[in-house]
């Protein structure tokens, strides 16, 4: 099953009235804790900071904000996907610390963060199935839009001959100035870091170094994925900046309502209609399930709403073991119109029966007045 997205407030551990201010801060706060540099092999902290950065990604856009704090999580489905956020907002612990008190890196320390190794994006598809698939399991083809490093340049956006050295840095990708004792660098802003500008920017993809291309993939959909199932496929996102890995495709499953069956977590039901003299009297019907023709026994005196199990026919669990269970509710239904021979039938039925509404047996009370006198 779909795990429940926790809410962006409590994520961030703010008010739903907090300014931006405030909400930078308290984001700062989580990634400096939380970020990868600081918490090398903790997958728990890399969850916590990719969840972080995704609520602040929600809540520091206005517009999305407004659809979330007015229907939540569902607010956010007409928009680009919650989960096409970049995990590698404050990626690099020192831009943090360059972004909180203004300056770079003190005494020399620094690396060059405009041509740093960054992960690419991650990128979510909606793809819906058909019930009898979900139990049944699939492959689906995909085709995925996404970017592609330019195959001529190599996504520097220059021809392979139009990369110069930058004059500003001197090739060295930032600058240096001295306060006082201390020495701090930044990124060079002509460069962005590169320690090159572009001469001549590449006649195949414009100069944006990458290009748009349609990626088809295969994807496995196992028995037992519901609505919200998640599906990754590792390192098939965004392509990363200046070499670094690309970002993961989640496939996330939406499951088409059944026209006979209803779902409820791992079993299925259904509602299955007689007549009166059937329920009263019981009989055997044929019941077309997703594992064949079912002989279904309805017992003699089965009521109104009652419900008997099929064991075993309901949806297989998912990472697991087993099936669940299908139910099928009985409904009698009356006849709404009667022959002048099922009329009469019925009056001589209804003749011979006792009346539900007579008393059958002595009330409690009547019970406990006879006990005392």
């Amino acid at each position: 099953m779909a795990s429940t997205k926790r809410d962006y407030y409590e994520v961030l551990g703010i008010q739903r009235d907090v300014d931006d201010s405030a909400m930078k801060a308290a984001y700062r706060k989580l990634a400096l804790r939380f970020h990868p540099d600081r918490n090398p092999g903790d997958k728990a902290a890399e969850e916590k900071f990719k969840e972080a950065a995704e609520a602040y990604s929600v809540l520091s856009d206005a517009q999305k904000r407004a659809a979330y704090d007015r229907y939540g999580h569902a607010g956010l489905q007409g928009t680009p996907a919650p989960g096409n956020f970049d995990p590698n907002v404050f990626a690099d612990f020192s831009d943090i610390l360059g972004d909180l008190f203004g300056f770079g890196d003190l005494f020399g320390g620094a690396r060059r963060s405009g041509s740093r190794v960054q992960r690419g994006e991650d990128v979510r598809f909606d793809l819906e199935i058909h019930l009898e698939e979900a139990i049944r399991g699939k492959s689906a083809d995909l085709v995925i839009p996404r970017m592609e490093p330019c195959s001529r340049c190599g996504s520097t956006g220059a021809e392979p001959d139009g990369m110069v050295s930058c004059l500003t840095c001197k090739g060295r990708g930032e600058v240096i100035f001295t306060q006082g004792f201390l020495s701090i660098r930044r990124t060079c802003s002509t460069c962005g870091g590169r320690g090159q500008v572009v001469r001549r920017i590449c006649t195949q993809c414009k100069g944006d170094g990458f290009k748009r291309v349609d990626r088809k993939l295969k994807v496995n959909i196992p028995a037992g994925v519901d609505n919200n199932t998640r599906l990754r496929l590792t390192q098939e996102g965004q392509p990363g900046a200046h070499g670094g890995p690309a970002g993961d495709l989640y496939v996330v499953i939406k499951v088409k309502d059944h026209a006979i069956f209803e779902r409820h977590e791992d079993q299925l039901h259904c509602v299955v209609p007689v007549n009166i003299a059937q329920a009263a009297l019981g009989t055997e019907v044929d019941l077309l399930t997703f594992d064949g023709l079912q002989t279904l026994k309805i017992p003699e005196g089965t009521q109104n709403g009652e419900r008997l199990k099929l064991k075993g026919l309901g949806m297989p669990r998912l990472n697991s073991n087993g099936r669940g269970d299908m139910f099928v509710h009985v409904e009698v239904r009356v006849p709404e119109k009667l022959t002048r021979e099922q009329r009469k039938l019925m009056e001589q039925l209804r003749d011979i029966l006792p009346a539900e509404n007579e008393p059958k047996e002595k009330g409690i009370f009547e019970k406990v007045k006879d006990y005392f006198m």
